[in-house]
Formats: structure tokens, sequence, C-alpha cells
């Protein structure tokens, strides 16, 4: 089905701090940036969070699901919780200050 730019710029704007947030776009999806690092995937117009120690709050208010088709679960963040939870910024840095900075590529260039 693949993610409407629209959407992924609403998260974007709906978590504020725009200099600490950022998208790439991944086979119609996007991955969800934190201080450079992957901390959530919005696929099928959804917010799919990691589920870590450091997501826990999200437990009883969020379903799991697979983000894509054979992917492990994530936690799926309902619209209300995006909208009205200013919480959900400060709970994705919070995950991405335990994750280690994604490697760097190498160039395909000799």
């Amino acid at each position: 089905m693949g993610t409407r730019k629209d959407t992924a710029a609403f998260i974007l704007d709906q978590l504020g701090h725009a200099d600490r947030f950022s998208v790439k776009s991944m086979f119609g999806e996007f991955a969800l940036y934190a201080d450079g690092k992957p901390v959530a995937f919005i696929c099928d117009d959804q917010l799919f969070v990691k589920i870590m120690a450091e997501s826990a709050l999200l437990d009883t208010r969020c379903e799991k699901a697979p983000a894509y088709p054979g992917s492990k679960d994530y936690y799926l963040v309902p619209e209300d919780l995006i909208t009205g939870d200013r919480k959900l910024a400060e709970l994705l840095l919070r995950i991405a200050s335990v994750l280690p900075m994604p490697k760097a590529k190498k160039s395909a260039r000799k």
C-alpha cells in the first residue's frame, strides 16, 4: 500500500523538535529517526515504535503488530497518541539515547 508523504510530514509536525526528528523513505514506507537513530517505522500510514524497555509505557496504550509482512512486532501507535500526547517525542528520544549510531555505509566505488 505504501505511506503517503503527508502522513510522514504530519507525524514529524506532531512530534516537534524538527532539529531532532527526521524520516527517510524506504521501499514506499518511512523510517523515523530521532537524533540520527532509527526508532520507529511509518508503514501503511501508521506509526510503529520499537518495543524496548524504554518504550514500555506504550505497552498498555498500544497493540502490538508487525510493521510489514514478516517483521517482528512493534507498538502500533494510535492516532490519538500521536496528536494528543506530547510525551511521545520524549519517549522516542529516550529510545534513541540507548541505541547505537547506525553504521556508515561503505562506498561502492573503488
